[in-house]
């Protein structure tokens, strides 16, 4: 049967249809015009050529920065949702109702905060005078130089998406029906098998759902790799950068982030396909 579209429908749809119109639509539309413009004396002239893309995917610097892009994230991805799970676990199943009020508000606190300070604070744990090389120096080690590498950029990408990671992986496991653990548990499986043939299938489509916010965030993040990562190696945030620096290239700066756009719709869509693969509509 087709469903009748009715005023009060239209009524609650219509806000969020102008916000999509106005903030991601038209920026699109914009930004993709802006790709085929071209630069001459330092100014922005209205074009339609394919200089600039041309010219962006013609460069081993490019596709370097994309492929160190899309592996850094990718691996934050795993390696947040790997360590968030026992946490949202844990809340799930073993904190009382109180407890686990508690510890949701303490995974909240962190976003009250700029994400730019948090990053910062880093920097006090991790140069070659800091906190975890003095103590490190007591035992008689280090100092081991910890920022300005690949691990300070993993560490600030656990930083900005560890907490919303732990409350999605938190909201699936809630709903888990406890009566298929009790079932697994009568069946004399033991609890880490429970777990793996259990809840991580009954909670898959949030489970991959807060990977892929965590892959969202990490794949457009510009303050860990300069900040804590010293801009080596060089990711698609940072190329963005230094690509608008050059000479006012802006149309290339828009061939990058629609690259950016692209490849994270080809994953999101992927994603989620896999997350509701095999439920009922």
């Amino acid at each position: 049967m087709r469903r009748r579209i009715s005023l009060y429908g239209m009524t609650f749809a219509l806000p969020l249809l102008i916000w999509q119109i106005l903030f991601f639509f038209f920026p699109l539309v914009f930004l993709v015009a802006l790709s085929f413009w071209t630069v001459r004396n330092f100014a922005m002239q209205p074009d339609f050529d394919t200089v600039n893309w041309a010219t962006m995917y013609g460069r081993t610097v490019f596709w370097q920065a994309y492929g160190t892009t899309l592996a850094l994230a990718a691996a934050a991805s795993v390696l947040t949702s790997l360590l968030a799970f026992p946490a949202a676990y844990a809340i799930a199943f073993k904190l009382s109702d109180s407890a686990r009020r508690w510890a949701i508000f303490l995974m909240v606190i962190p976003f009250f905060t700029s994400y730019l300070v948090r990053v910062y604070s880093w920097q006090i744990f991790l140069s070659d005078n800091g906190i975890i090389n003095v103590i490190l120096g007591w035992v008689g080690l280090g100092p081991f130089p910890m920022l300005n590498t690949v691990l300070a950029t993993m560490i600030g990408y656990l930083t900005l998406s560890f907490p919303l990671v732990v409350l999605l992986q938190l909201f699936s496991l809630a709903f888990i029906d406890r009566t298929l653990i009790e079932a697994a548990h009568n069946l004399r499986c033991g609890r880490v098998r429970t777990v793996f043939e259990v809840v991580i299938p009954s909670a898959r489509t949030g489970l991959v759902i807060a990977a892929l916010f965590a892959f969202i965030l990490s794949f457009g993040d510009f303050v860990s790799p300069i900040y804590l990562g010293g801009g080596d190696p060089t990711t698609l945030s940072i190329l963005i950068t230094d690509t608008t620096k050059s000479g006012q290239q802006w149309p290339r700066a828009a061939v990058i982030a629609l690259t950016m756009i692209g490849t994270l719709m080809v994953v999101a869509f992927a994603a989620v396909k896999f997350a509701y693969k095999g439920k009922s509509t």
